[in-house]
């Protein structure tokens, strides 16, 4: 007699040996597990699993399993499936592959209806959901305190990926949540290098604005940082102009603001999982360098390459030396980074806010433009604007028992 497809669904209370149970009596008939998947959401088990076997026992094995879930006071349904129906499944797993990441304070049923819809109306179809973070509290206190974190699975042929994600970057921005889409392969898995720009990213503050505050020029300064990261000026030109309002200000100075320096919210949490999976670290700064040094020790980076300022007697003469670290190159050094360290660009990230971190947010395999001007997030692959710097785990992967271990 020939083999038979069978696909069967089990639901219920779970409990310690069910599966073991189950795949044992599919075990003693010579069954073949063809495809198989279980998910446990407090304590009630969803289990699929479809096999195959000589259809002389498909019989025995159903009564079997029957009696076997009744004993185990879980529901089961049995499904014959046709070759016709598996070989479709089959050309379905050449389809391609995608992540949707949806990461904010909370996450309502209303935000998932609304990216879910945009996933139908792709034609992509959702293989897997699963929550990254962990379970909230009931009684919550400070909303600030909370995180939530979704990632999706889908696959399909996807027509037009501009379409989608100019869809979800829309859906991001009316409901308040970030939501990420990244393509499903090896490369999102084995990420290995990651460059930060540092002001405004792994630091609360910009450096160039807190020396010209000491030197009497903050709202000038200001106002040509903040014409800079809106990209509305070279960036070259801004900061030529910035450099040149700090002259004649103490060296001091420089001391006492490293001291103090504003870490970004996650920051830390960030650095250790980064560093304890084997991650390589550059900060690419249009900063100075001896404010990223000091991150460099805090942190333990790898690589950092920002600006040189100008000192002579013990005062900044309001030059700078060498060329200035732009977004072209910030690019550069991150392909030069990749290089040296023998990592292919898919496998890299790159963080920042601003203008200038474009080039090598659009260079990096996964570019995150974090809490950054609109123009920024509009022309970069993914955000993040709801929580700190540690979300960039999520869209790397990571679960909340994985980040805290």
């Amino acid at each position: 007699m020939s083999d038979e497809l069978i696909l069967i669904s089990i639901s219920g209370n779970d409990r310690p040996g069910l599966t073991a149970s189950i795949t044992e009596i599919l075990g003693r008939y010579n069954a073949v597990i063809m495809d198989i998947g279980q998910a446990d959401i407090h304590h009630t088990l969803s289990l699929g699993i479809l096999f195959r076997v000589n259809g002389s026992e498909s019989g025995n094995i159903l009564k079997e399993i029957l009696f076997k879930s009744s004993e185990l006071g879980v529901h089961v349904r049995f499904k014959p499936v046709s070759p016709e129906e598996y070989e479709n499944w089959v050309k379905r797993q050449g389809k391609g592959r995608f992540i949707i990441t949806m990461l904010g304070r909370v996450i309502t049923a209303s935000q998932l209806s609304k990216v879910t819809s945009v996933i139908y109306q792709q034609n992509l179809n959702i293989d897997n959901m699963k929550r990254l973070t962990g379970r909230p509290p009931l009684d919550v206190q400070d909303i600030d305190s909370l995180r939530s974190c979704v990632e999706i699975s889908v696959r399909g042929d996807l027509s037009d990926r501009n379409a989608l994600s100019t869809s979800l970057m829309e859906l991001s921005a009316k409901e308040g949540i970030d939501i990420s889409f990244q393509t499903d392969d090896m490369y999102r898995r084995t990420r290995r290098l990651i460059c930060f720009d540092m002001d405004s990213t792994l630091i609360k503050t910009e450096v160039i604005d807190e020396l010209a505050d000491r030197a009497g020029v903050g709202p000038q300064v200001r106002a040509v940082t903040e014409s800079a990261m809106r990209g509305e000026i070279d960036f070259v030109e801004s900061f030529t102009r910035r450099v040149a309002l700090l002259k004649g200000l103490d060296v001091s100075v420089m001391d006492e603001i490293a001291d103090n320096l504003p870490i970004m919210d996650g920051a830390d949490k960030l650095m250790g999982v980064l560093k304890k999976c084997g991650f390589k670290i550059a900060i690419l700064s249009g900063g100075f360098t001896y404010f990223g040094e000091r991150l460099r020790k805090r942190f333990g980076v790898d690589y950092v390459y920002a600006n040189e300022l100008e000192i002579e007697d013990g005062k900044l003469t309001g030059r700078f030396a060498g060329d200035v670290v732009d977004g072209k190159r910030k690019a550069e050094l991150l392909r030069l980074i990749a290089q040296v360290e023998k990592i292919e660009l898919q496998q890299t990230v790159a963080v920042g806010d601003g203008a200038n971190d474009l080039p090598m947010l659009n260079l990096a395999g996964l570019g995150i433009a974090f809490h950054a001007k609109p123009k920024v997030k509009a022309n970069a692959k993914q955000s993040i604007s709801t929580v700190g710097l540690d979300g960039i785990l999520y869209l790397l992967g990571f679960r909340d028992v994985q980040i805290n271990s």
